[in-house]
């Protein structure tokens, strides 16, 4: 430890900065754990002197190789999250260390550049996202609208609604977000292009009074019944039937009910674009892991960057476990990438028999 000090300090040191510096970062991400809070402030503190003189490609390189590291030191983290956007980058989107309390203080204290890093961050919940928004700068904005992962409040949204009057590149990927109230889009096409209104109206409006009932009646009937798989309301059934004749049974309204928990809605339309009865799809869907939800999104026309919220939201709801690790988003990569959605369908169709 004194020895990498000193050649941390003395500038005509024989060893370059660049192999103290990763010398340093590999020790404290080994051995951080058992250090000592003197040793750990020194390391540091040679770091933070050494930041300025190591190539910006050195502290990426170490950046990338931290940024899915679950054992590395906290605060080794923070020091590069604080450093050049190019540095940070990796370990604001990736790193599984970063806390919320972390990203609100870099929201808070960073530049822009930091700041759309987290809304581009997996995930992120609503208290983050709420202080995205409140920033208000329209790159950050944009960043967080096509984060398909990023939870929303309905604030958050009457907010970003309102500043999309002026910001109009908002408005598109605004509209498109699966998670849009459907009470805002209506209320966008006061303002947004005529292309735009086509498109509210097609995805969003379906026989307003009509679905507005039969919203209010299921919502009645799960509210008052945990949720299950027993068989759904008729007035679902009927809902749906009447949706999938007029053609409007699509996967923007299946992701719209999904936020609001209406799981009947839910399962019933996702049955009807597989072809499958709602008991056989409940039990693939909800049974058999990540391979079946993931063939039934691709089939319905689902995209894949949604699959993760569409796996997440369905098992919340029904108080199941929703944690995605590497293997599963493989998993579910590779079924997009194998089979077109006829075939997904085809092959959904094979495990249910």
């Amino acid at each position: 430890m004194g020895r990498l000090a000193q050649l941390a300090m003395n500038p005509e040191a024989a060893a370059s900065r660049e192999e103290i510096y990763l010398a340093v970062a590999s020790l404290y991400r080994i051995q951080g754990a058992g250090l000592n809070v003197r040793e750990r402030e020194l390391m540091r503190e040679i770091l933070r002197r050494l930041t300025r003189d190591v190539e910006m490609a050195i502290r990426i390189a170490l950046a990338e190789r931290l940024s899915e590291d679950t054992t590395a030191p906290h605060d080794l983290i923070q020091l590069l999250v604080d450093d050049r956007i190019e540095v940070a980058r990796p370990l604001i989107i990736n790193s599984p260390l970063l806390t919320e309390d972390d990203v609100l203080r870099l929201i808070a204290v960073a530049d822009i550049s930091h700041q759309e890093a987290v809304a581009a961050r997996p995930h992120i919940g609503e208290t983050v996202t709420d202080a995205l928004v409140r920033a208000g700068h329209e790159s950050v904005l944009m960043t967080l609208v096509r984060n398909v992962t990023a939870q929303i409040s309905s604030g958050a949204y009457e907010s970003l609604v309102q500043k999309s009057r002026a910001l109009t590149g908002l408005q598109e990927p605004l509209v498109r977000r699966p998670d849009m109230p459907p009470q805002l889009a209506t209320k966008m096409c006061e303002f947004v292009s005529d292309a735009l209104k086509t498109y509210i109206r097609t995805n969003y409006t379906v026989s307003p009074r009509q679905m507005d009932a039969a919203l209010s009646h299921v919502r009645l009937v799960l509210n008052s019944e945990p949720a299950s798989h027993e068989p759904p309301a008729d007035s679902a059934q009927r809902l749906i039937e009447k949706m999938a004749r007029s053609s409007q049974l699509r996967p923007g309204f299946l992701m719209r009910v999904l936020s609001q928990g209406q799981m009947d809605l839910f399962d019933l339309g996702f049955a009807h674009l597989v072809g499958l009865d709602v008991t056989r799809f409940r039990k693939l869907f909800y049974e058999h892991g990540v391979r079946p939800v993931a063939l039934a999104c691709h089939g319905a026309g689902i995209d894949r960057s949604v699959f993760a919220t569409v796996f997440n939201l369905s098992r919340q709801v029904h108080g199941m476990p929703h944690n995605l690790d590497a293997a599963d988003l493989s998993a579910a990569a590779q079924v997009f990438k194998q089979f077109s959605r006829q075939h997904a369908v085809e092959e959904l169709r094979k495990s249910a028999i």
